[in-house]
């Protein structure tokens, strides 16, 4: 065959049934695309298409043809969105909202592989850890941690986040070490996110109600004060990773802790999202689609 001429026409016919059909699709006239197929049919020297009035079928060469030009259509798509995201030149500023340990040590740094490929782009991110509002403040969008309560936003998820209850030896040496989940009404603990600790009981969730001597919503605060022997800890397992290669935590109630929550990405439903903000968003998702907590 000496040209690829007509095969997209012919997919675009063969997927929507139809020649106008096709040509609004393809943004062109009903009388380019019947030309197109027409001398597609003739180089194969066969008929694709059984045209009637109402409806245009494929004929058994029409369907062996078509299970192989769409392949080619699918791939030639994908080679041209690739060259036209490479040649992408992005610019503007870039405003995320995050906090805690997750955004301080495994965000920021995707966000500085995704900004190194666009010089002309700056990233403003926001280590906050208050509840932003996106429009107002200006936000192209933000990670957040466990449960979504606001439904104006669209979300979607990161990484699942199981968490795992560590403690000091020093903590542990002084107050003994807790064997079940309920033993924790007699110990400290250092509340994060909330008071309510979530954990696996004989298959079933419980809840337990916990108090202590320090409380804070800073994943590196409470991290800090459990090494300081304040008591016990009860978050996300990478928060803990390097202090327990260090030996400097140690695990308790492994056999009772919960599945943990997820982190989002949010943003607002905008019909018109900059560039720069879709292709932040596929990075990320991209970058930690194979995230592993444990």
């Amino acid at each position: 065959m000496d040209s690829f001429d007509g095969i997209i026409e012919f997919v675009a016919v063969a997927e929507t049934h139809g020649f106008s059909a096709a040509a609004r699709q393809l943004g062109c006239s009903t009388s380019h695309v019947s030309r197109q197929i027409a001398r597609l049919e003739e180089r194969l020297g066969c008929t694709l298409l059984a045209r009637s009035t109402r409806l245009v079928t494929l004929t058994e060469n029409g369907t062996a043809y078509y299970q192989q030009a769409k392949n080619l259509v699918i791939g030639l798509q994908q080679a041209n969105e690739q060259v036209n995201l490479q040649q992408v030149h992005l610019s503007g500023v870039l405003r995320v909202s995050a906090a805690g340990g997750f955004a301080e040590h495994y965000l920021a740094p995707a966000l500085m592989a995704f900004v190194s490929e666009y010089p002309e782009l700056t990233i403003d991110l926001d280590l906050n850890s208050r509840m932003v509002n996106l429009l107002e403040d200006g936000i192209d969008f933000a990670i957040r941690y466990g449960e979504l309560n606001d439904s104006n936003l669209i979300a979607r998820k990161l990484v699942s986040r199981p968490i795992m209850a560590v403690a000091s030896k020093k903590y542990l040496q002084k107050n003994g070490t807790p064997k079940h989940p309920n033993h924790l009404k007699n110990h400290s603990c250092i509340v994060s996110n909330n008071d309510a600790w979530e954990f696996n009981i004989e298959g079933n969730k419980e809840v337990v109600k916990v108090k202590g001597r320090w409380r804070s919503n800073n994943a590196n605060v409470v991290l800090d004060a459990c090494k300081k022997g304040l008591g016990i800890a009860y978050m996300p397992k990478s928060t803990f990773k390097t202090v327990l290669d260090r030996g400097e935590l140690i695990p308790v109630l492994e056999p009772f802790w919960g599945q943990g929550t997820s982190s989002w990405i949010v943003y607002q439903n905008k019909r018109f999202m900059p560039l720069r903000v879709r292709l932040a968003i596929d990075f990320l998702v991209q970058y930690f689609s194979e995230w592993d907590e444990a």
